[in-house]
């Protein structure tokens, strides 16, 4: 009898010992499943992040591209501008000369018609 008792705790103990690897294993598969799936979750983000980034620092560099191009643009700009003031400010002082130049001659003119009419008076009739 003591004997069967033995063997009957001892294949209880065999059983218990068996069911509880039984769920440790399963509770091993799950946390693996559990955390496969975080990790994958995780990673998705994370691939998300890394994208966006790459198109953003593409747009940057593009962005970067076309103001160096705006600023190419500016600057024939302003040359063209600054030519163009440079045009403007000779034309005035083209008018200035020929309107001191149209004076000087209305002076020399006035002098040459005083003159005549200087000796015009002073030369005797016949």
């Amino acid at each position: 009898m003591l004997s069967s008792m033995v063997t009957k705790h001892h294949n209880q103990l065999k059983i218990k010992k068996e069911e509880i690897e039984t769920k440790r294993n399963e509770a091993i598969d799950s946390s693996v499943d559990f955390t496969s799936n975080l990790v994958n979750h995780l990673n998705d983000g994370v691939a998300k992040t890394y994208l966006n980034q790459r198109k953003l620092d593409s747009e940057s560099k593009q962005l970067v591209q076309n103001v160096a191009q705006f600023e190419r643009s500016v600057n024939q700009w302003l040359g063209l501008m600054n030519g163009l003031n440079k045009a403007v400010k000779e034309l005035g002082d083209v008018q200035n000369w020929s309107q001191a130049i149209e004076q000087d001659m209305r002076t020399v003119s006035s002098a040459l018609e005083y003159t005549y009419q200087c000796r015009q008076s002073q030369t005797p009739q016949p």
